[in-house]
């Protein structure tokens, strides 16, 4: 028998539907419970259809600041996930570089040194 995995995502919503509270957990992530998030953004790749499919939400209480900091994160995380599944360096390189440039642009000035 094939072995699974489960991930759970909790979304608590305020009375317009907003998200307040992000919650997730999951089997094999080596520790119990719920983490909290301030944001999720989940992309499914539709293999019927070919395109991506996606779920992007964020909490209240995720800053301008932090949620630039995540966009960077994740952009670096895609650069690595398309060298490891690709092998292509020269087009995950092109992504570092875009999420380096894209970080200067959304960095304040107060917070450069």
């Amino acid at each position: 028998m094939a072995r699974t995995s489960d991930i759970k995502l909790t979304v608590e919503l305020d009375d317009n539907k907003l998200p307040e509270k992000i919650l997730w957990e999951a089997t094999d992530s080596g520790f119990e419970g719920q983490l909290e998030a301030k944001t999720l953004m989940l992309s499914l790749w539709d293999k019927n259809e070919e395109v991506t499919l996606g779920i992007d939400l964020w909490t209240k209480e995720m800053m301008v600041n932090d949620m630039s900091k995540h966009f960077h994160q994740m952009m670096l995380k895609m650069a690595d996930t398309y060298r490891r599944s690709t092998k292509d360096d020269e087009a995950a390189k092109m992504i570092e570089d875009f999420a380096s440039d894209f970080l200067e642009k959304v960095t304040p000035e107060e917070e450069k040194s």
